[in-house]
């Protein structure tokens, strides 16, 4: 089953995102968020990461999805179904990763352009256009809390070339000055449940958090099974996604994420291959 129509996959393809609003009901939001204050193992597994300015930004990233709210999130039709018919793939829907990401009032801090194939190109993985990720918001998402900025259409530029600012890995800026000079600067403002897909070229940032409100979101990352990724030591992205349907996620009552297979920043290829896995503070 397609779930989106002919002019939004048009859309998806040429600005490089797309927006559904209402992706999740208040009640999967309200027990998605419940769960991501309260699961023990994703406080103990989050971490750090520096912006330019030191302010920080919190993430908590696993591999494997499991029987859990965010599991059933990531494995659930509605989107599994969006990816694949977004890819145009042929090949199964895998999942590479899942991050909750946490920016806290007053202290969260930005991120720096990038695009997520500026890191996943150390990971080897082949083909870009078999790579997406999908933003569903926990909290609202607005200018003053530093929601995600996207350039429409910067998906074709192909891979820039990436270096660290602070302890993130950034887009070339004379190219994202270009960009900006000839591409359009968008906002992505959101409420909690809508969804943001967008592809792995996407160049996209965000500001610092320095409003008086969270900015929460957990972010799936997908790739078709026939994207090889030849450096990359986890093997979830192998497996096909074992779909579940829409109604789990508020059908779950306990499974924890305390078996989940998290990263930390010393995993972090793009991390560890600079040597900055010596400078950081792994939380």
């Amino acid at each position: 089953m397609n779930p989106f129509s002919e002019r939004q996959v048009q859309q998806y393809h040429r600005d490089g995102y797309l927006i559904i609003p209402g992706f999740c009901s208040k009640d999967e939001i309200a027990k998605l968020y419940g769960v991501a204050l309260e699961d023990s193992a994703m406080k103990n597994n989050a971490m750090d990461l520096n912006d330019q300015t030191g302010k920080k930004t919190r993430l908590s990233l696993w591999f494997t999805p499991g029987n859990d709210p965010f599991g059933y999130l990531v494995r659930s039709e509605k989107m599994v179904e969006g990816v694949a018919q977004l890819m145009d793939s042929n090949s199964p829907v895998c999942h590479f990763h899942s991050k909750l990401m946490q920016k806290e009032p007053k202290v969260g801090g930005a991120w720096e352009w990038h695009q997520d194939y500026g890191y996943w190109y150390k990971n080897q993985f082949i083909y870009p256009d078999q790579l997406m990720s999908v933003m569903v918001a926990l909290t609202k998402a607005t200018k003053e809390n530093g929601c995600l900025q996207v350039i429409r259409g910067s998906h074709k530029l192909g891979r820039v070339n990436h270096g660290f600012a602070g302890e993130q890995v950034g887009a070339d800026m004379v190219m994202v000055e270009n960009a900006l000079k000839t591409m359009e600067l968008v906002y992505c403002e959101l409420k909690p449940g809508d969804a943001l897909f967008f592809h792995s070229n996407l160049l996209h940032r965000s500001e610092a958090n320095l409003s008086d409100h969270p900015r929460w979101s957990v972010i799936a990352c997908y790739n078709s099974q026939s994207n090889i990724a030849y450096n990359e030591t986890s093997t979830a992205w192998k497996n096909p996604v074992a779909v579940v349907p829409n109604e789990a996620i508020l059908e779950w009552e306990a499974d924890s994420l305390s078996k989940a297979d998290f990263l930390s920043k010393d995993k972090d290829p793009a991390l560890k291959e600079t040597g900055w896995e010596s400078q950081i503070n792994v939380k």
